[in-house]
């Protein structure tokens, strides 16, 4: 499994996440009266002799635009089993997770606290490519990864609303 941390959007290749995290930066100073969303969550597709994991990390100005990027992983292998599939993902995306640490949290939390009076939001969602739908074959496994995302603290969305999972990521897994 190939496990470098670079990130890529359609402007940048190659981007560290010390890159990444300063693009959010710009982005979010832009405007510090907005109500961010910080987004990420991941999918997968399996190939016929591999399977790919795109997590996207996405951050949206309500309203007002977003910034995203991708990191790509390939399993040099078939992982058919759903569960199998579902937890790699959900991992993936907690690692993604763990490099905002505190620090950086702060950092962000620090550009629109000034705001907040005004209506300046932020808050940080984990995305997963999950429904609880009858018809849904993955609703046995939403407690249990969004009680993975919970305990990273990120507010956990599932589908209709996990659209950087199912929707964003999606598309660069094919």
């Amino acid at each position: 499994m190939t496990n470098d941390f670079l990130f890529q959007n359609l402007q940048e290749k190659a981007m560290t996440f010390e890159q990444v995290f300063d693009r959010i930066i710009r982005f979010m100073t832009l405007n510090r009266n907005g109500n961010y969303r910080l987004m990420i969550g991941t999918d997968s597709q399996v190939h016929e002799r591999h399977t790919v994991f795109i997590t996207g990390i996405v951050i949206l100005n309500e309203g007002k635009g977003a910034w995203a990027c991708i990191r790509k992983v390939t399993v040099p292998r078939r992982m058919d089993r759903i569960h199998e599939r579902l937890s790699q993902e959900t991992s993936l995306t907690e690692e993604v997770v763990s490099l905002f640490t505190e620090e950086k949290k702060n950092v962000m939390i620090d550009i629109v606290l000034p705001f907040i009076y005004k209506g300046a939001t932020f808050t940080m969602e984990g995305h997963l490519d999950i429904g609880s739908g009858n018809r849904n074959k993955t609703k046995i496994f939403v407690e249990e990864m969004t009680a993975r995302i919970e305990s990273m603290g990120l507010e956990p969305k599932i589908k209709p609303n996990s659209f950087v999972a199912s929707s964003y990521a999606n598309r660069f897994t094919k």
